[in-house]
């Protein structure tokens, strides 16, 4: 069983469309989804769930764009 991880990167507005892009191809197509993150390339079956949350604290907000999956 691989450590516990919890790792966020910003990205420029390039890298993160070009990312969703491959993204939404993948899941047209199909298939699974393959990302390097800090070193560790991940590949996302195509079984993964897609969620997208929203968070509001005072005047802050975040949207997260989750993909889940058991091993």
């Amino acid at each position: 069983m691989k450590p516990k991880r919890d790792i966020e990167k910003i990205y420029s507005n390039d890298e993160f469309v070009a990312k969703l892009r491959r993204l939404a191809d993948c899941i047209e197509s199909g298939e699974q989804f393959e990302i390097q993150i800090a070193g560790e390339r991940i590949y996302t079956p195509v079984r993964a769930v897609y969620s997208i949350e929203h968070e509001r604290e005072g005047g802050s907000h975040e949207i997260e764009f989750q993909i889940r999956w058991e091993d």
